[in-house]
């Protein structure tokens, strides 16, 4: 049987096609691929930088979709109570829940890009978010305001897989670290920036009006990932059941031509088609949730349990922020509390252009300094050097930070006092963010978007939880023992994996390594 060529191109197409070289708009590949102004090529790596720029911006943007979608309403859920009277609980199943889907809908979203490829992915997903976002808009009562907000949210959350696959796909590992930096402003400052907007809106228009903005920003992001994202995959897993054959005669042209492999008994027909039905179900609904399985590595466990401990903190503090200083002593309005999420966002610019550099410089200099160099004379990474002085750095900053806004937020004191602890909250966690996110890109280099998915999962689950059991803690207990205790399970959560990763890290990769390459 003939086979496809490495890059998932006929060998006739992929032989005359060279590493600067554009793709034949007749064959690119993706959902309306042949609309992206950004030409595909076999070599992403190749692309010149203001198009790597242009497309990480563009995916980074698409990132914020999620993340939007579950702060944008947190200003305006005491009108959501009134005009549905439901309890407070009840209200904020709308968040929760829609942080639980964007846990579970990535395991599918991951396993389906490395099917159907990247761009397919994000454009079917973002009209999902559109249409559920819509619904969401027009809900008439609390439980399909809650179902719509989780397919909504579980639509968006493909680029939270995906999106750090593609920048994987277009970035070398001596630079990934800073673009990662720069993709992950999207997911994090869209939760702080949404509430500034919600606020706004909800006190001009109405809750309703935050999800017609969602419906907006979902629109305006499709149409970027049709015109500005090419698809970056170079090879695509086969589809069970599917025909190298008929893949290679359908990219040339060639479908009218009949293969004799295809002249077979009617009988044994019937039963290759039952066959490849089953793998095909196998491969779409099975398979996706093994995903979870990574999670028995060391390495992948320490490094996501680490980054969700980080993550549910981050969405705690949210509902914080919301909950004590809309109440005495503060008593501030819906746009002022919305406001109260900036220090955290600028927290996150600096952690995000300042951390990603130093995560290629600490790679870098720590490859130079165990000489591993290869015989083409190119620096050999590994992504448990970047767990340094930096994760040490990080690792105190941010638990501080949480226990300084606990308390002086407990306390009523000054407004510029919490606000610079958060800020450096955002500056600690951010650093954390990037680092996770880039070592599981390269923990699994084929498969980069499979290791942010199980990332995504387990995150997305800690901060349901978080914004579930925050509001009651807080009454319960209050700020200052709850970010105490946050800050304490972080501050040894964070000790504890820099220090095994560093004793056990390139021991554990390389079981892994092993172990993966059926996987």
């Amino acid at each position: 049987m003939q086979k496809q060529s490495p890059k998932n191109y006929p060998e006739s197409v992929a032989s005359s096609i060279h590493a600067y070289e554009k793709v034949p708009r007749h064959l690119r590949r993706g959902l309306l691929g042949r609309f992206s102004l950004v030409p595909e090529t076999p070599t992403p790596i190749y692309y010149p930088r203001s198009t790597k720029w242009l497309i990480t911006a563009t995916v980074a943007l698409g990132a914020a979709a999620a993340p939007m979608g579950s702060a944008s309403i947190m200003p305006a859920l005491p009108d959501v109570q009134r005009e549905f009277g439901v309890s407070a609980t009840e209200t904020n199943l709308a968040v929760a829940l829609y942080m639980l889907s964007m846990s579970i809908f990535p395991l599918w979203w991951s396993t389906f890009s490395e099917i159907f490829g990247r761009r397919t992915i994000y454009v079917i997903s973002f009209l999902f978010f559109d249409l559920f976002a819509i619904l969401s808009a027009v809900s008439k009562n609390m439980p399909m305001l809650i179902v719509m907000r989780m397919l909504s949210g579980g639509g968006a959350a493909s680029v939270q897989a995906v999106g750090a696959g593609t920048i994987a796909d277009i970035w070398e590992p001596k630079e990934r670290g800073k673009a990662m930096g720069i993709y992950y402003l999207g997911p994090l400052c869209g939760p702080l920036i949404a509430p500034i907007i919600g606020g706004a809106l909800t006190n001009s228009f109405g809750w309703r009006s935050t999800q017609w903005f969602l419906v907006a920003w979902g629109g305006a992001i499709t149409i970027g990932l049709v015109f500005m994202l090419p698809e970056t995959l170079t090879a695509r897993k086969a589809l069970p059941g599917t025909s190298e054959v008929r893949e290679i005669d359908k990219e040339l042209g060639e479908g009218n031509k009949t293969s004799a492999l295809s002249r077979v008994v009617s009988t044994h027909s019937v039963k290759n088609k039952s066959r490849s039905f089953t793998k095909v179900v196998k491969s779409c609904i099975i398979d996706p949730l093994k995903i979870i399985a990574l999670l028995r590595f060391p390495a992948v466990f320490l490094t996501v349990f680490y980054a969700s401990i980080t993550f549910g903190s981050l969405y705690t503090l949210n509902i914080s922020i919301e909950s004590t200083f809309s109440k005495p002593p503060y008593n501030y309005s819906t746009l002022i509390v919305g406001l109260l999420y900036l220090p955290n966002s600028v927290g996150y610019f600096f952690g995000s252009i300042f951390g990603g550099r130093w995560l290629d410089h600490i790679m870098k200099r720590e490859a130079r300094k165990a000489g591993r160099i290869d015989d083409k004379g190119k620096l050999i990474l590994l992504p448990e050097d970047r767990m340094r002085e930096n994760a040490w750095l990080a690792g105190i900053v941010f638990p501080a930070a949480l226990i300084w806004y606990g308390w002086s937020a407990e306390k009523g004191v000054n407004l510029a006092v919490p606000m610079v602890a958060n800020f450096f909250f955002g500056l600690g966690s951010m650093m954390i963010f990037a680092m996770a996110t880039t070592m599981l890109t390269e923990f699994m280099t084929r498969k980069a978007s499979t290791g942010i998915a199980v990332n995504n999962f387990v995150r997305n689950i800690f901060s349901c939880v978080g914004g579930v059991v925050a509001a009651p803690l807080i009454n319960a207990i209050g700020n200052g023992w709850l970010f105490t205790i946050l800050g304490l399970v972080a501050l040894v959560t964070g000790f504890v994996t820099i220090f095994l990763m560093k004793k056990y890290g390139p021991r554990w990769r390389k079981v892994m390594d092993e172990k993966l390459l059926d996987f």
